[in-house]
């Protein structure tokens, strides 16, 4: 069994870090898949990068369309893809060489996984392995534990909607495992470094305030697409009725019969427990 993997490619000012990306998957040890490049209205020389990369290889597509975002270009790729598996892939990243063989392995071994993810190592500018946590779905609600290029179905991916186009600042992956996840879902991570995420000087120009800024604006967002879930985990009112109510029946119970009774036969008990520790502390 050997299933295609669908890469999706957003390109907008990458054309000089594509060959990497490009040549990570001319490097699988799995050679089933396809690479969909969309040039998201690129100013660079995207499209003179990505031709090379076709006339190459034919498992390498491209298409070209105004610029509309990282979310609607990844949608635009996934509705071209062919294979039963999705991963994302930027222009800027890579991935390891045996990422695709041990992703598939595993995906036969269990069809009840969902998803599939690896740890990362950081590149470019700065260079890091990071052991990524295992996956918890809670833990979701307050933190992305999975990176960007996971591996999954395009069956699901469809089911969830895809990428929300109202992320247009930035985590719009984690808003998408939201969608895609649901609470019992089996993910599996490989304790292996099969993600390489560039750094790079720019991506930390930005301003600190500004950036501050728009993540918090992409988080009350992506609380905004999800507020059942959200209130389902974290929900203050539900919590503040629980939080009353167990104080009245710890009330109540100090103030039964039953309560006052046990207190007086165990008084002679606790005394002489008072007794001994006094005793072998001096």
């Amino acid at each position: 069994m050997n299933p295609i993997i669908s890469v999706i490619m957003p390109c907008y000012n990458q054309a000089q870090y594509m060959p990497d990306a490009l040549q990570s998957l001319i490097d699988q040890d799995y050679p089933h898949w396809e690479c969909i490049m969309v040039n998201d209205g690129s100013p660079d020389n995207t499209e003179e990068i990505a031709q090379q990369w076709v006339a190459k290889d034919n498992r390498f597509r491209y298409f070209k369309k105004e610029n509309s975002g990282v979310c609607d270009t990844r949608n635009y790729a996934a509705k071209e893809a062919i294979g039963e598996y999705i991963i994302p892939l930027d222009g800027d990243d890579k991935l390891g060489s045996h990422y695709f063989s041990e992703a598939i392995e595993t995906f036969n071994k269990d069809p009840e996984i969902k998803l599939i993810y690896s740890d990362t190592v950081l590149f470019g500018d700065k260079n890091e392995r990071i052991v990524n946590p295992p996956y918890a779905f809670e833990k979701m609600l307050t933190g992305n534990l999975i990176h960007n290029s996971a591996i999954f179905r395009k069956s699901d991916f469809i089911e969830s909607g895809g990428y929300n186009p109202n992320m247009i600042y930035g985590i719009e992956d984690w808003e998408f495992y939201l969608s895609l996840l649901k609470p019992g879902y089996k993910v599996v991570k490989l304790n292996s470094f099969h993600y390489y995420y560039r750094i790079k000087a720019e991506s930390r120009s930005v301003g600190v305030n500004a950036h501050k800024e728009r993540n918090d604006a992409m988080l009350l967002q992506m609380f905004k697409n999800h507020v059942p879930l959200f209130l389902e985990y974290f929900n203050p009112v539900r919590d503040r009725i629980n939080a009353e109510t167990y104080k009245k029946e710890l009330y109540w119970h100090y103030h039964t019969i039953d309560y006052r009774i046990g207190r007086m036969i165990c008084a002679p008990f606790r005394l002489v427990k008072k007794a001994f520790r006094n005793f072998f502390s001096k």
